[in-house]
């Protein structure tokens, strides 16, 4: 294993607070570079463009923002940003026609702080957001985790006669309930080839959620607020008490401390050939304990990487540009996990504790991005070079992969405070029954040294 240096940086203004999925990097006004889209928890979404440390653009919510995204969510052949709140408020913006002069990038931002163009309230607790074609039909989705247990699949219809124009809404497709905290929503493609919904389960394990809807679809009205009235809006039934039938558990064989730890995933690993990618997607798992993984939609394991680090994070990004996304995992210290197809890995020791992470595909200049983001004295970083550290730290590599994971992507990073950071630990210790992998003289908020 060897460490990675990242040594040229630029910090981006942002006051606030934030949730770990409160933070994207997407095409969010549609010229075919990403942005940066920032939530807050006072309801404030601050959009970056190229490394401007001040945002481009500023929008008002309602509520506390939890969950941010980017994505066709209205079959229109563009992105919208959405942003949904803790009380249950869905947003989406339309930035295609925010176009700023660039002497004139930040002017007017405070004035420009315009509210959504659609709202509507949905069921309350959201904690991760998805949007993507979860069922093959060519039309993506909405897909929201919430902190009972539950997922929830929207779709956006819009209304059949002209003369409803102006009536378009979100359409609840189906609520499944699992056995244990949804940490993570991914789409991978199965055996056959057709998409499936995947989310993370503790204990390292994931549930497949059947998508087993009609045509016929009943609208979700403002009033479908309360999570026991969902039958009266939910097709096929499908909010019975329990675990849903359409839920199908799969538990990971492996070193696993506690069945009860923490688990995040993340699907449709690009393999480097669309063909292949297709027919039998790839997909990681990582836990708190640090527990990394690399399987196949067949569930057959091609690595297992164990690390002394309590992983929160799991993203992919084609660090090496050569058409395989690896996977990239980051730890409440920092410390970072570049991992390839064939088990190569790099590491990367971030300068303060981190508190949410996010990954990217290429930006600005064409290179690609990385994100992350924290609590006090908030501000991101971005790393857009990378050099090899000569110190030698475990396995050596080949000079061939060495040249390739050489290459230099744009990173972004955000810190976190000391006393975040002690909550979350306080937090996880009670989840997992132990206090944390740090020696008695080097505690999570002291300055890890790379070993």
């Amino acid at each position: 294993m060897r460490s990675l240096n990242y040594v040229h940086r630029v910090s981006l203004d942002f006051t606030g607070t934030l949730f770990p999925h409160a933070i994207c990097l997407g095409d969010a006004d549609n010229d075919t570079l990403n942005e940066l889209v920032v939530g807050d928890t006072s309801g404030k979404l601050h959009v970056f463009k190229n490394d401007d440390s001040k945002a481009w653009l500023t929008r008002t919510c309602s509520g506390t923002l939890t969950c941010v995204a980017v994505g066709d969510v209205c079959h229109k052949g563009k992105n919208h940003v959405v942003g949904v709140g803790a009380e249950g408020w869905f947003h989406l913006f339309d930035l295609s026609a925010a176009k700023v002069d660039s002497a004139n990038l930040h002017e007017g931002s405070a004035g420009d702080d315009q509210k959504p163009f659609f709202t509507q309230h949905i069921p309350a607790n959201t904690k991760v957001l998805l949007i993507s074609d979860i069922d093959g039909d060519g039309r993506n989705e909405l897909v929201v985790g919430y902190t009972d247990r539950v997922v929830r699949a929207f779709r956006w219809e819009e209304p059949s006669d002209a003369s409803e124009a102006g009536s378009s809404q979100l359409v609840l497709l189906k609520k499944w309930l699992l056995e244990g905290q949804v940490d993570s929503l991914s789409v991978n493609p199965g055996p056959e080839g057709l998409p499936q919904l995947m989310v993370s389960q503790p204990g390292c394990g994931y549930a497949i959620l059947l998508c087993s809807w009609t045509l016929q679809d009943s609208p979700v009205t403002d009033d479908d607020d309360d999570n026991d009235d969902d039958e009266d809006f939910c097709v096929g039934g499908a909010a019975s008490e329990g675990p849903s039938a359409d839920v199908v558990l799969h538990l990971t064989t492996g070193r696993i401390h506690n069945k009860n730890v923490s688990t995040h995933l993340i699907g449709s690993i690009n393999k480097g050939s669309k063909e292949e990618s297709s027919k039998c997607g790839l997909f990681a798992l990582c836990t708190l304990d640090g527990t990394l993984k690399l399987m196949d939609s067949s569930e057959q394991l091609l690595w297992s990487v164990q690390v002394d680090h309590q992983l929160f994070a799991l993203q992919k990004l084609d660090v090496t540009r050569d058409g395989r996304e690896e996977v990239v995992a980051c730890a409440w210290d920092g410390q970072t996990y570049i991992i390839d197809h064939n088990r190569a890995v790099v590491r990367f020791q971030f300068d303060e504790n981190v508190n949410a992470f996010c990954a990217g595909a290429p930006g600005a200049d064409g290179i690609h991005q990385l994100g992350a983001r924290s609590g006090r004295a908030p501000r991101v970083q971005i790393s857009p070079s990378g050099t090899w550290s000569r110190r030698r730290a475990g396995g050596c590599q080949s000079s061939a992969s060495r040249r390739s994971l050489q290459r230099r992507p744009l990173i972004f990073f955000l810190f976190c405070s000391k006393k975040t950071l002690a909550k979350q630990s306080r937090r996880q210790s009670k989840a997992t029954g132990k206090r944390g992998r740090f020696s008695p003289c080097q505690s999570p908020f002291q300055k890890r040294r790379c070993h």
